[in-house]
């Protein structure tokens, strides 16, 4: 048997996930953003609790590893890595856009594309087909009429995520559709059990956020 907490505070929502091999126990999913961190410990005690299961029964944590919201990302990884260095279980790390791509995956009928707000036209991305094989690696681009237009003109994609609207902006395409899906955590639970099975874990003690652009403070601004 394997329970594993999966645990995603990369975008807009936070969320935590109970699953037992693979299959859903329960989501808790927090809307505000800017109280992710304050949420995000009860909750998982709440979720365990609620479901008759104590920390150490857990088999591993997976986390969404980024892009995203700098914050949320420390939050969720600082989060998981602390409970699993305390039980002495594997860790998971899980790219967010390709989360985001599995959960509209059985909508796409070619090609699937996760965007997420980076601000201003920016957005991170990354191109997957229907079967999850990633097509273009992870990247931030700024958006414009010319964005994906080579892989438009002859092939169906599905744009996803909270990137999107500045898609829409540019104009429309034919080739191109929109889903309506928000990514959580249970959506994470469908990659972390065949990562688990394979034995994909994370370096405890080294792994980081997973940026894409390097993080700046205000005081490295100056």
């Amino acid at each position: 048997m394997s329970l594993i907490l999966n645990i995603d505070t990369s975008i807009d929502k936070a969320s935590v996930c109970l699953a037992e091999n693979g299959s859903i126990i329960q989501l808790s999913v927090h809307e505000n953003q800017k109280d992710h961190a304050a949420w995000l410990h009860p909750a998982i005690d709440e979720l365990l609790k609620k479901n008759g299961f104590k920390p150490v029964e857990l088999s591993a944590i997976a986390v969404s590893i980024g892009p995203g919201s700098y914050t949320g990302l420390r939050i969720g990884l600082a989060t998981a890595k602390g409970l699993c260095f305390a039980l002495k279980i594997p860790l998971i790390t899980i790219v967010t856009l390709e989360m985001m791509a599995f959960s509209v995956k059985e909508e796409a009928i070619d090609l699937v594309c996760p965007l997420i707000d980076a601000r201003r036209m920016e957005v991170f991305t990354a191109t997957y087909d229907k079967f999850l094989k990633e097509l273009m690696a992870p990247s931030s681009i700024i958006v414009d009429e010319n964005s994906f237009a080579d892989l438009l003109s002859n092939r169906q994609m599905l744009f996803c995520g909270n990137g999107i609207q500045k898609l829409k902006m540019i104009g429309n395409n034919p080739n191109a559709t929109f889903s309506k899906t928000e990514a959580d955590a249970s959506h994470l639970s469908g990659l972390s059990y065949p990562m688990f099975l394979k034995k994909e874990f994370a370096n405890l003690a080294y792994t980081e956020p997973f940026y894409i652009k390097e993080f700046f403070t205000p005081t490295q601004l100056k």
